[in-house]
C-alpha cells in the first residue's frame, strides 16, 4: 500500500505533517504527537524539538525512522 509515509521514506520527500501534541513531558523529554491525517501517533523526543511544545499544541512535524519505528521531528508549532 503506499502512503504518503512510503513516499517520505522512499524519496526523502519532506512531506510536512500537521497534529496535535497528545503528551510530553518535559522532564524527561519525550512524548507523543497524533497526526491529524491519519490519527496515528509518533513518538517524539525533545531532540526533535524546533520550539517548546506542551499538551494539546497544534504542530507541524516530519517523520525519521527511528530504533523502533517512525519519529516526529523537526516539530514546530501550527
Amino acid at each position: 500500500m503506499l502512503t504518503f509515509e512510503s513516499l517520505n521514506n522512499q524519496y526523502n520527500y519532506n512531506i510536512m505533517n500537521t497534529g496535535k501534541v497528545k503528551f510530553f513531558n518535559e522532564s524527561k523529554g519525550f512524548g507523543f504527537i497524533v497526526d491529524d491525517e491519519s490519527s496515528k501517533e509518533y513518538f517524539v523526543h525533545i531532540s526533535g524539538l524546533v520550539d517548546e511544545i506542551r499538551e494539546d499544541d497544534e504542530v507541524t512535524f516530519d517523520l525519521k525512522e527511528g530504533r523502533k519505528g517512525l519519529n516526529a521531528v523537526n516539530v514546530k508549532l501550527a
